[in-house]
């Protein structure tokens, strides 16, 4: 899992905070297993937890992790989106992005891609051709972030994120490596726009490690295992892959490896997110997130009339191995 690395001993280190509460998990979850697009494998992070505990995120899939063979490598059609915001993260592989709205570019190892869908806009993700041809390893996450009643209908927006422009800290002892992907964490901020407040980070935890991450008390905390094993929370509750565990009442998360990890999963791999919920009515259908019914059926009116943009002339398609 190579994702954007770095030397713990020679990165910034949080801040001690004596005073902090740790955060105790208040639910742990199993992602089920999927399909998504053309028929790519995924894992269902948030499901069975409620949207309360979610807000203001709506929707995560765990993308592989998958060694594809030649000709397997697969990615999604194009297709509509509006009233909210999607952050793809490849870990390993590539992807490539365009939109209807001139936005586009490549994915890869550590990098990421934020969209704002906002008032409507057609995109397509799928691997280059000469991935789909010698098939490889594939990896990542996609998180949709809802927007705000008064931002739903805002400009969409592309945003091309390399994992070199990630901020990249570690804990007081050296043993976690946090990469801030987006938003704030105490201090060290990701790259890109947010439209509403947020932080997105990727934590690689050496076996035996503990990392105690500052957490601002008003934001939810999610903390999802990419890979291996460990334990979350004041009371130490054991979590392993696929795992999802809601955090509350706190100013700091403690995430601890297990000393003994598997020789595919060398070290203790986390997704953690978290923002300001935004207490509003969510209505989701589809690839739309709205705040009513109303805005929903008007959202696959515009879609279906041409309103949501057009597939441009040169549009790339899923590429068929030979």
């Amino acid at each position: 899992m190579p994702a954007a690395s770095a030397d713990t001993m020679t990165l910034p280190r949080f801040a001690v905070h004596l005073d902090a509460k740790l955060r105790r998990v208040s639910m742990l979850t199993t992602a089920p297993g999927g399909f998504e697009g053309e028929g790519f494998p995924v894992r269902r992070a948030f499901a069975g937890i409620p949207l309360a505990d979610l807000d203001p995120f709506v929707h995560m899939d765990q993308m592989g992790e998958v060694e594809y063979a030649p000709g397997e490598p697969k990615g999604t059609p194009w297709h509509p989106h509006r009233g909210f915001e999607t952050f793809t993260y490849l870990i390993d592989g590539q992807f490539i992005h365009q939109d209807s709205m001139g936005g586009g570019g490549m994915i890869s190892d550590g990098g990421t891609q934020y969209m704002t869908a906002g008032d409507g806009i057609l995109h397509i993700e799928t691997p280059p051709s000469a991935l789909v041809e010698a098939g490889g390893l594939f990896h990542g996450l996609q998180l949709w972030i809802n927007l705000p009643a008064e931002k739903k209908r805002i400009a969409p927006q592309y945003q091309d994120l390399q994992g070199r422009d990630s901020s990249m800290v570690t804990t007081t002892d050296g043993g976690a490596l946090v990469r801030v992907l987006a938003g704030e964490v105490d201090g060290f901020k990701g790259p890109g726009i947010s439209h509403t407040p947020l932080a997105i980070t990727h934590i690689t935890l050496a076996p035996g490690a503990r990392a105690e991450i500052p957490w601002r008390a008003d934001f939810n905390a999610l903390a999802y295992v990419l890979a291996g094993n460990g334990f979350v929370g004041a009371e130490r509750r054991p979590f392993h892959t696929g795992q999802m565990a809601v955090l509350v009442e706190g100013d700091m998360i403690v995430i601890e490896a297990d000393v003994q990890q598997d020789s595919h999963t060398p070290t203790l791999e986390i997704f953690l997110i978290g923002g300001v919920p935004l207490r509003e009515t969510v209505v989701q259908y589809g690839p739309f997130v709205m705040n009513t019914r109303a805005e929903i059926q008007e959202a696959f009116e515009d879609f279906n009339a041409g309103r949501l943009g057009v597939v441009p002339a040169n549009a790339i398609q899923p590429h068929r191995a030979k």
